[in-house]
């Protein structure tokens, strides 16, 4: 039994390193063409702004549902009332922030392009 908890638990930690690497990735690829377009003038900053946002949030969200794929992993090892409890209140304010951050997404995008809003 032991050898079932040791293998779910290095489960859960490479899963969240996973997470943790698709955030780094967002963060290190927006800070990269955030300092791009501040070096080349002929871009629009403000629409191109929108796009790193809309990317970096997209990354942002997939994220959010791998770490949450791994705290129901680690739930699994020692289900008590406490760690359901505290489980469902992560799942939930993760759900609240992928709710709101898809929200702000999706409405960067109808900002940037009306038209395209309209054809989806």
């Amino acid at each position: 039994m032991e050898l079932v908890h040791g293998l779910i638990e290095v489960t859960h930690l490479s899963i969240s390193a996973v997470g943790a690497m698709v955030v780094i990735w967002g963060v290190v690829e927006a800070a990269i063409r955030f300092v791009r377009i501040k070096f080349m003038p002929e871009i629009d900053m403000v629409d191109e702004t929108d796009r790193i946002r809309e990317r970096l949030g997209a990354h942002l969200l997939f994220s959010l549902e791998i770490f949450i794929g791994a705290d129901i992993i680690n739930s699994v090892v020692t289900p008590t009332w406490e760690k359901v409890g505290i489980l469902a209140a992560i799942v939930v304010i993760r759900t609240v922030l992928s709710y709101f951050l898809a929200m702000e997404v999706e409405q960067t995008r109808k900002n940037r392009s009306p038209d395209a809003a309209n054809v989806s």
